[in-house]
């Protein structure tokens, strides 16, 4: 049975990165004072207590609770009318109730109503631990997935571009000062890393200067003599098969914007065409001798390398120099992957299958993601989450679900465990171990920003060990501290 839905309204919650804290609700003074110990002392948790359900609920009110164990039965307010005020107040907290072995019917009722699972009287120890563990792992997971929902539609969401990353707000406020001028610009972005909708980012937060519409042109598919009628037009009879009058791209976005994405493909014979037309801002149709005025924002995107292209002889200088007016550099994915979880969460959303709610993602497939390399960025993040969708069982998506190439990938893109079968596993296992001390220290030293002493005290090891460590796998530091 799931937890109790943390639905809008709903009290605050818990998040990754707080205190887990769990509710006691037990009338009997010192079974309620064992449990808190055994909790406290086993799992390290925070934990309140309460003498009985009207307690309890004042308690729940006044601050978020992870996990609430409470009995069925005890004084003012029973622990089935706490439940039914929990549901009724959409409190989100995860709820274990317990109860004697005559009064199981009691407890299943309970769960019918949300309660996350039961146990009876006496309460075996280890079976709470691992009931508690596995609540929490469950809240965590429903918080995660709520608050990333309402980051979609929130200060994360700009225009249709999601992210929660610093680089990537610098290219939001860039996009917003662009948006106040009509002056080119040039995306550079490796594949997949979503230069189109930044494109149409820009386009949206323009719409108060140039009310026409976004036309896009892939430059690399397509040849020659089609990219010139596709973007100039052709009048009838120009060609073969050119039947009647066309406009072109660039007539089609007057007033409004064109996309030229890879436009390090454009032959070099287009290039000169091409640069013609942003200097005098009018087009010749194929076939047609009339120039033709056009009012439009030029936002040309490429994976390439234009400035290698242009010393190379590939691409024109003076149109490079045209193009790069305004220059966006999109960072890929694996530079901003506090984003993953987002776009994690909009993608299932994107993918749920009619009248079902999105899925879930498990902890440890989140953490595979959060571990890969990403060559394909964001657009192969979005496949592997599709394929996710189709094959979660009970609406989780587990490591299992996801592609074969993300199975026990680290972020170098080798396994952590891979062994040999050639060698004995003992000449392995220290390699191994330092493959996963190494990638732990350096995920460490990103999180502090390549401070030892603060690193010292998340890993709790000692600064001379930090040092030693850094030295040993010729980590520099300095490249951390870049994001300052």
């Amino acid at each position: 049975m799931s937890p109790l839905p943390n639905q809008p309204g709903a009290a605050p919650n818990p998040t990754s990165g707080v205190v887990q804290r769990v509710l006691i609700a037990e009338d009997y003074e010192d079974t309620r004072q064992s449990l808190k110990q055994l909790l406290e002392l086993t799992l390290g948790l925070e934990v309140d207590t309460a003498d009985d359900g009207a307690q309890a609920l004042e308690a729940l009110l006044a601050k978020p609770y992870s996990v609430l164990v409470t009995d069925l039965r005890m004084p003012r307010l029973s622990g089935m009318k706490l439940l039914e005020e929990i549901v009724k107040r959409k409190i989100g907290v995860t709820v274990i109730v317990t109860t004697g072995h005559g009064a199981v019917a009691d407890a299943v009722n309970a769960m019918r109503m949300g309660a996350y699972d039961f146990l009876t009287k006496p309460v075996d120890p280890q079976h709470l631990c691992r009931m508690v563990q596995r609540a929490l792992q469950e809240r965590a997971l429903r918080d995660e997935v709520i608050a990333l929902r309402e980051q979609l539609q929130g200060k994360h969401a700009f225009q249709n571009v999601l992210s929660k990353s610093e680089n990537m707000h610098a290219v939001f406020q860039l996009i917003t000062d662009v948006s106040e001028t009509v002056s080119t610009v040039l995306i550079i972005g490796e594949t997949g890393t979503g230069k189109e909708q930044v494109a149409r980012a820009l386009h949206q937060a323009s719409a108060h200067l140039r009310p026409g519409q976004m036309v896009a042109v892939n430059c690399a598919a397509l040849t020659e003599t089609l990219l010139e009628s596709e973007l100039f037009g052709h009048e009838k009879g120009s060609f073969t098969g050119a039947a009647g009058q066309r406009k072109g791209r660039f007539e089609q976005a007057h007033k409004g914007t064109l996309f030229l994405d890879e436009v390090g493909d454009v032959p070099m014979s287009m290039q000169i065409k091409l640069l013609r037309v942003l200097q005098e801002r009018r087009i010749e149709r194929v076939g047609g001798n009339e120039p033709i005025p056009i009012d439009v924002r030029v936002v040309a995107a490429t994976h390439q390398p234009l400035e290698q292209l242009v010393k190379e002889g590939k691409f024109r200088e003076d149109l490079y120099y045209r193009l790069n007016v305004i220059r966006i550099e999109i960072p890929p994915l694996r530079d901003r992957l506090d984003d993953i979880p987002l776009l994690v969460a909009h993608f299932c959303q994107k993918f749920a299958r009619p009248g079902q709610k999105p899925a879930q993602i498990s902890p440890e497939a989140l953490d595979r993601l959060l571990h890969f390399e990403w060559p394909g960025n964001i657009r192969q993040l979005e496949n592997a989450i599709e394929r996710a969708c189709i094959t979660a069982r009970d609406g989780v998506i587990r490591v299992v679900d996801l592609p074969g190439d993300l199975a026990g990938r680290s972020k170098e893109g080798k396994s952590l465990f891979q062994v040999d079968l050639s060698r004995p596993l003992p000449e392995q296992l220290g390699e191994i171990t330092a493959r996963f001390e190494e990638r732990y220290l350096r995920r460490a030293l990103k999180k502090t920003r390549g401070h030892v002493g603060r690193t010292a005290k998340i890993t709790g090891l000692s600064r001379r060990s930090i040092t030693d460590k850094i030295a040993q796998y010729k980590i520099d530091k300095e490249e951390f501290k870049k994001g300052e």
